[in-house]
């Protein structure tokens, strides 16, 4: 009887089984700020970071060669200006040879001083003069060849350093040449990138998180660092203009779109948003009660709630929201929301950051 019982409360419970298996959707519908972008958006973000580092090894790159090429020229002219003195100072010892030979033809009467030699009264008048003819001859001579040996080698150097400069110049074209084509295809990227993340913004709905290959940092957790590695400062914290109905309430970093955005120190990711004044933004809560607020971003990679480390790359800056050109907005806050910004720029220096 126990058996039977058990059977019969089994078919109902089979029957609600399948009743929710039927009604499940085949995919599972995503929160905005959740889950992970799809495969053409992740391509697109990790090809926009792929390059954006690309570019920066071919800058560094083209600018070691051509600090290189520059130095090798310099090198060359002054070879050249070693050679041109040589050549001078030759061309002085044949003047005094030349010199030297006239005199004596003037002070021994017209005759020279092999003939004077010859007609010597003594043997030791003979002797004294052909041994200052030697000498004379011989000290001449010496200096001529020296100097000659030293111009072939001068001009041996001179040669080199300029095959050199010139080889160093052809690779400058060759890297200024893949920078550039480096660069067409970021800028391209860019574009697509940024297009994709307004879309985005206009709809409200982020498309959740890009995984991006995260580089190698080294930052320890108690660390702080700037929220992107390479800019230039623009609009201050607490700044007039007609962009903003109160003070600027942040510090921007003017980069170009697609910059990877770093995490300023170790946090927990509290808000994903996309739409409103600061398009695309991420917020992160710190230890001591203070949050940071990246915003105009392009691409998110990570998803709220998440837990980040210093440097770790959580976005790329775009132009999204109330923004009159590609940067990052980067605000130091005391609550999540808006209306509770200190200097950002003072508050990273207390933490050994400066901009």
């Amino acid at each position: 009887m126990r058996s039977y019982r058990r059977h019969r409360l089994l078919v109902p419970v089979l029957l609600c089984a399948l009743a929710v298996l039927a009604a499940r959707p085949t995919a599972a519908h995503k929160e905005p700020g959740s889950g992970t972008g799809t495969g053409a958006d992740t391509g697109l973000s990790a090809e926009v970071a792929r390059l954006y580092e690309e570019a920066a090894v071919a800058t560094q790159q083209y600018e070691a060669s051509r600090k290189q090429a520059e130095e090798q020229r310099a090198e060359a002219e002054r070879a050249e200006a070693l050679l041109d003195a040589q050549r001078r100072h030759i061309a002085a010892l044949h003047e005094d040879l030349g010199r030297i030979a006239r005199a004596q033809y003037r002070s021994s009467g017209g005759l020279p001083v092999a003939a004077h030699m010859i007609l010597a009264d003594s043997p030791e008048g003979l002797m004294r003069g052909q041994h200052a003819f030697s000498q004379a001859d011989l000290a001449v001579n010496n200096a001529i060849s020296k100097n000659r040996r030293a111009e072939a080698r001068l001009a041996a150097d001179e040669a080199k350093a300029a095959a050199q400069w010139q080889a160093l110049e052809k690779r400058n074209t060759q890297l200024a040449g893949l920078k550039a084509d480096i660069e067409q295809k970021l800028e391209t990227a860019r574009s697509q990138l940024q297009g994709q993340a307004d879309a985005a913004a206009a709809a409200g709905a982020c498309r959740g998180a890009v995984r991006l290959d995260q580089p190698e940092t080294g930052f320890a957790d108690g660390e702080w660092v700037a929220p992107v590695e390479t800019y230039e400062l623009s609009a201050s914290y607490g700044s007039g203009g007609a962009r903003w109905s109160n003070r600027h309430t942040g510090q921007d970093f003017a980069v170009p779109i697609g910059t990877p955005v770093r995490a300023v120190g170790a946090g927990r990711v509290v808000k994903v948003s996309c739409g409103g004044a600061f398009g695309m933004e991420i917020v992160l809560k710190h230890a001591g009660g203070y949050y940071t607020q990246y915003a105009h971003l392009a691409a998110l990679a990570v998803d709220q709630g998440e837990h980040v480390s210093p440097g770790q790359w959580i976005g790329q800056s775009g132009t999204t929201g109330n923004s009159t050109g590609p940067h990052l907005h980067f605000e130091a806050r005391v609550t999540p929301e808006s209306g509770s910004a200190v200097d950002p720029v003072a508050w990273l220096a207390a933490r050994g950051v400066s901009l």
